[in-house]
């Protein structure tokens, strides 16, 4: 593991957010010490933090912000959250690919990620509405081996702040495929809203994958659940395979009755609610 004084800037700033969204808060001094660097590099970057919308200041250190339910963080944001879960979550999706499939992933860092895992898989045809996730298997086909066999489908459509392609192109390429599994993202979760998004557009476009696919994975990390985006883009109930590094006790009851299955990844923390402390 690399030495905290010696990380970039958005790494420390992803490491501190990470923090914050695991306890709900933090203090400028367990954060010099934690980091190892000055409290006044915290504190620059707490600055950043909060102009983004990501953490609200408050004295002697920061607090998870109220982010209003239209904001979408770009991608290189997202990226840097939650990362060892996405890779957790990655691995164990990546364990319903059969070889030979016709597969579909949404746009998101999480998805992105399972591409990753996907390089490997022969004989897939991919579709995506993700310029990056696209470009994963196209570098895997170009070098040869089990990714010379991918076959890859890029939507087309109108680019996000997350990076998805969305709007009528999309929904159009998307409505005249049918693959066997669609392996989704979102922006939040929770048994009253169901898959909840910030873009009306994006929101749309996951619609047009549900259809298109004879069965849904969804993988959604533990800060998921206590988020809710502008707009509902489908129920628990579409979804055949739950794929979380944790399950809230209070979920638990509403997504066994609604889910097909739940698929626990073993992260960092496990696979159990982490403890949300207060850090005051």
């Amino acid at each position: 593991m690399a030495d905290p004084g010696s990380l970039l800037a958005h790494q420390r700033r992803a490491r501190i957010l990470d923090e914050v969204r695991r306890r709900g808060g933090v203090r400028v001094n367990e954060l010099t010490r934690s980091l190892n660097v000055s409290d006044m590099t915290v504190r620059r970057d707490l600055d950043v933090l909060a102009r983004e919308g990501l953490l609200r200041k408050v004295h002697g250190g920061a607090v998870l912000g109220d982010e209003a339910s239209s904001h979408e963080p770009g991608f290189e944001a997202k990226s840097e959250w939650e990362t060892a879960a996405k890779r957790a979550i990655a691995k164990a999706a990546a364990a319903l690919v059969a070889p030979g499939s016709a597969i579909a992933l949404s746009a998101g860092t999480t998805t992105h990620t399972l591409a990753r895992e996907l390089t490997e898989v022969t004989g897939l045809t991919v579709v995506t509405n993700s310029v990056r996730t696209a470009e994963v298997f196209e570098a895997a086909r170009r070098t040869g081996g089990a990714g010379a066999t991918l076959t890859v489908i890029l939507t087309g459509g109108v680019r996000t702040p997350s990076d998805a392609l969305v709007g009528p192109i999309a929904d159009q390429a998307i409505r005249s495929l049918h693959v066997d599994l669609l392996f989704l993202g979102c922006h939040g979760l929770g048994a009253a809203t169901g898959l909840t998004t910030p873009n009306l557009a994006e929101a749309e476009t996951n619609r047009a994958f549900l259809r298109s696919a004879r069965r849904t994975a969804l993988l959604a990390d533990r800060t998921k659940w206590s988020t809710v985006g502008l707009t509902t883009f489908a129920a628990l109930e579409e979804v055949d395979v739950l794929v979380t590094d944790s399950l809230p006790a209070a979920e638990a009851a509403a997504v066994a009755e609604r889910v097909g299955e739940v698929l626990l990844a073993a992260g960092p923390t496990g696979p159990t609610d982490p403890a949300r402390e207060c850090p005051w």
